[in-house]
């Protein structure tokens, strides 16, 4: 189940485990990923708390938390190689893992054909 918030972030839900990246449509924007800064692993976020912060050749952006939750993993590999966000960022390009408070705020937020309105 992939989701999506007006802050431009996809979710994945695995579990209790949501996958969190930016949106193709946030990378294209940004134009080139030149740095990545990822939360600490154990980090209590709640939603709406500044997660991550990605830098390109055109300006800085902060990555939301998308649902409150507890970071139990972060990409290493963006951080290693931004340029990854842009190549793949609703796949390889994934920022972090978060354990969610509850599953259930995953149906306040929105499914893809909702977000691709959005977009438009």
């Amino acid at each position: 189940m992939l989701k999506y918030t007006d802050e431009h972030e996809w979710l994945r839900l695995e579990g209790d485990i949501a996958t969190v990246g930016i949106t193709g449509h946030a990378a294209n924007l940004l134009g080139d990923v030149v740095f990545v800064q990822l939360p600490e692993v154990g980090a209590t976020l709640a939603k709406g708390d500044g997660a991550a912060v990605v830098e390109s050749v055109k300006a800085a952006s902060d990555v939301y938390a998308p649902l409150a939750g507890e970071v139990v993993e972060v990409n290493q590999a963006i951080v290693d190689d931004p340029a990854v966000v842009n190549v793949d960022p609703q796949g390889a390009g994934w920022f972090f893992k978060l354990r969610l408070r509850d599953t259930k705020a995953m149906d306040g937020l929105m499914d893809e054909a909702a977000y691709k309105k959005l977009i438009e």
